[in-house]
């Protein structure tokens, strides 16, 4: 990509940061840690890589995205606000009563979600059968799904993963954000997936392991995957989790913390000059 078109999507990266922050902050609750982590992520799939059109947002030959990865809701929340599926503004109406912005997507509230998640595991399930169905119906579409790599500790994710080897969806990516925490620490020391890139081999899927912060690996990926015949395409992203503010990063107590109204200060100033610096 060239440099503008760079330099645009990182402006657009520390947008969907504020809206993180912005919405968990107004919420008192929420799961940052990982919504920042994966903000990279969200951009380049709004922003770049997705067949979407935030007038039509029930397009029939639009691409799925799945976040099988529930709770970091606020992430995509921010992008899908950034992308003008509904206003910025609403974010700070996260988790509220009567808000349609709740604690995992809706798709029956939400404009952009395409499938409700929250339990883990689940959604690259739901994945695998919209890319089997949209094989089956002859639609162009390609789908898309985002798993934690604590999530990846569930053995229905690999019951999913053997489907989509199975049936050669080859209209299948499955990104993995390898941020090395959940809730209870390292993962690592919870419940090792590793090696990761192995087991999704031996599993049936081309791989490709890139930095989840950058966004030219990332659009070198998703190229590679589109270009991946008879069998599904899986990219496992290492990360930084709270990525993008200092006191957050890399921290498993900011998996589902919200910050309080000091630390809201201190994560937006950061924030502000990291877009200042790019927009000078």
């Amino acid at each position: 990509m060239t440099s503008i078109e760079l330099k645009q999507l990182q402006k657009t990266a520390c947008h969907v940061r504020m809206g993180i922050i912005e919405s968990t902050h107004s919420a008192k609750c929420g799961h940052p840690g990982g919504s920042l982590s994966a903000t990279e992520l969200f951009t380049y799939l709004y922003f770049k890589e997705l067949n979407v059109d935030p007038a039509n947002p029930k397009m029939e030959q639009r691409d799925r995205f799945v976040l099988s990865k529930g709770h970091t809701a606020p992430g995509l929340y921010s992008a899908l606000a950034e992308r003008g599926f509904f206003p910025v503004e609403d974010l700070k109406t996260l988790r509220k009563i009567d808000s349609y912005l709740q604690g995992h997507p809706n798709m029956n509230t939400v404009p952009g979600v395409d499938m409700s998640t929250g339990s883990l595991g689940q959604g690259v399930s739901v994945a695998a059968g919209m890319a089997l169905t949209a094989k089956l119906q002859k639609n162009p579409c390609r789908v898309y799904t985002l798993l934690g790599d604590g999530e990846i500790q569930e053995g229905q994710v690999w019951e999913a993963c053997m489907f989509a080897s199975h049936y050669k969806l080859d209209n299948l990516c499955v990104i993995i954000d390898n941020n090395g925490l959940q809730i209870d620490g390292r993962i690592a020391d919870v419940m090792s997936p590793y090696p990761i890139v192995d087991k999704l081999e031996a599993f049936g899927f081309a791989v490709a392991a890139v930095d989840g912060q950058n966004f030219n690996e990332l659009e070198a990926a998703f190229a590679q995957a589109r270009a991946t015949k008879g069998k599904p395409f899986a990219i496992v992203m290492k990360t930084t989790k709270g990525k993008g503010v200092s006191f957050m990063e890399d921290q498993a107590g900011w998996h589902g913390k919200a910050p309080n109204d000091a630390e809201y200060e201190i994560a937006m100033a950061e924030l502000k000059a990291a877009l200042a610096e790019l927009e000078a």
